[in-house]
């Protein structure tokens, strides 16, 4: 038992630290999903310690003779309810859906990944500027956690800050973003205009007082 002061870690280190195939695999998810150079393992470690939670519930329903009464049909139900909730599932997904998830479907689930998904920049890179500047809220309430899970009710939420000069369609970069979206399946060369210092500062001040969801919402990341 650890001490009450102290959580413990909720994600599980790799076993090995130098095996050189999974090493790979990780940059390369790193990379794809715009992670932070310092602290993006962390993340990924995070995504699989929680899709082996996960499947090992899943296994242990497969595993019972029946689950279509009693507590493991209710056991059932409510896993699949509530991976549809988050996202990871469709309503009519079953148990066996449920082992072909990967770390990077978690992953996808991140607000910063929801942001570029959702056309609102131009590269995952982009997307963390965004989030992290305060310029995207989902609802009503601004949301300044790259990593905060998106549920599938918040998907169609999210937005740009009501005060962000991107809502303006003329801004410079807001052109940009738009542009890039309409030509995706045609361009090569990917396309990440930042926020200058005076412009991220900007947005910041004028945003300080609308409701943080670091301030209501349980949960959520770096």
């Amino acid at each position: 038992m650890g001490h009450p002061k102290f959580a413990r870690p909720k994600y599980d280190t790799p076993p090995h630290p130098w095996k050189a195939d999974r090493i790979e695999e990780e940059h390369a998810i790193k990379k794809n999903h715009g992670l932070k150079r310092i602290g993006g393992m962390k993340e990924i470690w995070k995504a699989k310690s929680a899709l082996r939670r996960i499947r090992g519930q899943a296994m242990k329903l497969i595993g019972r003779v029946d689950t279509s009464e009693g507590h493991y049909a209710r056991e059932k139900d409510a896993l699949l309810a509530s991976l549809n909730r988050k996202g990871l599932i469709t309503s009519d997904a079953i148990l066996d859906d449920i082992l072909s998830l990967t770390a990077e479907d978690i992953l996808n689930r991140r607000l910063q990944a929801q942001v570029y998904y959702k056309g609102l920049a131009c590269s995952m890179k982009q997307a963390r500027q965004l989030v992290t500047h305060g310029q995207i809220c989902i609802g009503d309430q601004k949301v300044t956690i790259p990593s905060y899970p998106v549920s599938r009710d918040e998907e169609e939420m999210i937005r740009y800050h009501p005060r962000s000069k991107l809502n303006d369609p003329e801004h410079e970069i807001r052109k940009t973003i738009d542009g890039r979206r309409e030509m995706a399946e045609y361009a090569e060369d990917e396309v990440d205009p930042e926020f200058t210092q005076s412009e991220a500062s900007e947005v910041n001040e004028s945003a300080d007082d609308a409701p943080r969801a670091e301030d209501t919402v349980v949960g959520g990341g770096e």
